[in-house]
């Protein structure tokens, strides 16, 4: 399997990259900055530059690919503008070059409260709005599409424990394992195709946790 992050530097997106690295699969990942490049190469990842702001086609970036996963965020000081241009302009471009170059999968890394941005904190409101949008941009794509919304990040260690499902109450989550949720999705053989959910901290295994979907 050959996967394409975008946002390749993100803990979410080095702890993916590492986990597919580790089982033979090529991950390659979009970075801003030439300097990360290392950081992914020692995880066993191909770094490729690409500014997701900037370059108007991304599609030469996915050329091969069997997959793309978009892990991209302008991060929480960011401007409302720069949560238009990153976090729903940059996945529109993905979704764009997946179709231009025959990428079936498309894998959408979203937030738990995007389903309903009316209903966040007035803080959050112009992150979940432009996730919202972007959803539902990738579910109207024809792409073979899964969007997963995880509830708010922390560092603490992976537990390979989740909650997983359409219902599933604001919580926390280890970056790790929304890692292992992304590989789980990507290795479920098209299980989660046109499937969107929430996920947090849990009892249930990973593997278990996304093929009960």
């Amino acid at each position: 399997m050959d996967v394409v992050v975008a946002g390749g530097h993100g803990k979410v997106a080095q702890a993916l990259e590492r986990m597919l690295a580790e089982r033979g699969q090529r991950a390659r990942g979009l970075v801003r900055d030439p300097d990360h490049a290392p950081d992914l190469e020692r995880l066993g990842a191909a770094a490729v530059v690409c500014d997701l702001e900037r370059e108007r086609d991304l599609s030469p970036y996915v050329e091969g690919a069997d997959a793309v996963v978009f892990v991209a965020g302008a991060g929480p000081g960011s401007s409302a503008d720069r949560k238009r241009t990153v976090d729903l302009g940059g996945a529109l471009k993905l979704i764009h070059a997946a179709r231009a170059r025959g990428v079936r999968r498309y894998v959408m890394v979203s937030s738990i409260g995007a389903g309903d941005p009316a209903a966040g904190p007035g803080q959050l409101r112009p992150y979940l709005d432009a996730k919202a949008e972007a959803d539902a941009a990738l579910a109207g794509s024809g792409l073979d599409f899964t969007i997963v919304r995880p509830g708010r990040l922390t560092d603490e260690p992976g537990t390979g424990l989740v909650t997983a499902g359409s219902e599933v109450a604001r919580g926390e989550i280890p970056r790790e394992d929304v890692a292992a949720v992304l590989l789980a999705v990507l290795e479920a053989d098209g299980a989660t195709v046109g499937k969107t959910f929430n996920v947090v901290a849990g009892e249930t295994p990973v593997e278990e946790a996304v093929r009960a979907l």
